[in-house]
């Protein structure tokens, strides 16, 4: 059972009482062009993840039945020490993201909003989840069940939803010290230098305690990376990385200062080229990536963006029952349109076109599936 797919009214029913309350308090939390990049991001996530997951979880399952060294019993104990192994292999995980500049390629989409809500929790890299299975393996071989491992990580993955908010301050004392909180997690996407590289944690903040990753949250925090990626282009936003990546490697330098920049934290150069590219202080009053979008093309968009919504559920739900042309075809449409949509809200030249092309191909795909 995918937990994370069945949870997906919930998220929108959450966001959308956020947004409500953001419009009658004044506070500015949404945009709607951020908003919309950040769930195409997690829609194109979701479609790549319905290809790949299967193939992920093999690698789980053959550790588990052919190299386990214990077969643990399937009890509440059990659960409460996967919780905590879960946990832990998810703090490395995450923290080797953020200070290894190819997994950091594999992360940045979720840290690239300058707004902070719910929607930001939905913007995940298609990429990440190739990574990060690598890291919970040693479950499988220490003895963990696969199904409680997919049930406990789930939970896990499902918990960091709702510390992306502004609106929960600082919890009791005794729940912040434990547990990842909203105040944690705002620090954890800030770009201010004293923010960058903190607060790891998915459902837990001990470790960043034990292992000196730990910061609270004082001052205002200014969300984004240091790097803005300028674009409401959710595809793009899985490449912009990538892009500059390979200009530094393009760099005159050895190859094996091209190896080192490959695993060095972001930002990293030879010493010949100039050395290490520190995070610079931020101006609170800089401005942040917009283009002007017409309520006329605001309220075309949302519309389609509703009719997307419920197309990219119909997939995900009736996945399997497809056969394989059909998933592709579906899923094709599913990324077009969203880049589509990304191009309207950046207004280029060839979006109008190219959205003529959607519906042609939305009405092929309909009488290809149903007819």
């Amino acid at each position: 059972m995918d937990y994370i797919v069945l949870s997906i009214p919930i998220f929108f029913i959450l966001i959308c009482i956020e947004v409500i309350v953001s419009s009658i308090t004044k506070s500015k939390v949404y945009r709607f062009e951020d908003a919309i990049t950040n769930i195409s991001c997690g829609i194109i996530m979701q479609v790549m993840d319905a290809f790949a997951k299967t193939v992920l979880i093999v690698g789980f399952v053959y550790l588990y039945e052919n190299h386990r060294l214990f077969t643990i019993p399937d009890n509440a104990l059990t659960y409460i020490c996967l919780f905590i192994g879960v946990d832990f292999l998810y703090y490395w995980f995450h923290r080797y993201a953020h200070e290894i500049n190819l997994f950091w390629g594999a992360h940045i989409v979720h840290h690239q909003s300058e707004d902070y809500n719910l929607s930001v929790a939905l913007r995940q890299s298609s990429f990440q989840m190739f990574v990060g299975t690598i890291f919970y393996l040693p479950l499988a071989v220490i003895g963990f069940n696969p199904i409680a491992f997919v049930a406990i990580n789930a939970f896990q993955t499902l918990y960091q939803f709702w510390i992306h908010t502004k609106y929960v301050k600082k919890l009791p004392g005794f729940l912040e010290f434990i547990f990842a909180t909203p105040s944690h997690h705002r620090v954890h996407h800030g770009r201010n230098p004293q923010y960058i590289d903190k607060n790891h944690g998915g459902t837990l903040i001990i470790f960043d305690r034990m292992f000196g990753t730990f910061e609270e949250e004082k001052e205002e925090v200014i969300y984004g990376v240091t790097k803005p990626t300028a674009s409401w282009n959710p595809l793009w936003a899985n490449f912009d990385w990538y892009a500059d990546m390979l200009k530094d490697l393009g760099r005159p330098m050895s190859f094996i200062d091209k190896v080192k920049l490959l695993f060095k934290k972001p930002g990293w150069l030879p010493e010949d080229q100039g050395g290490y590219r520190a995070p610079q202080e931020v101006d609170p009053a800089y401005s942040k990536y917009t283009k002007t979008t017409s309520s006329g093309l605001t309220a075309y968009l949302f519309v389609q963006y509703l009719i997307l919504l419920v197309g990219a559920s119909y997939f995900f739900w009736k996945f399997d029952n497809f056969n394989q042309m059909e998933q592709l075809l579906f899923a094709a449409m599913i990324i077009f349109s969203a880049v589509i949509f990304g191009g309207l809200l950046e207004a280029k030249k060839w979006a109008k076109s190219g959205e003529f092309i959607r519906w042609l191909a939305v009405g092929g795909l309909y009488y290809f599936m149903f007819y």
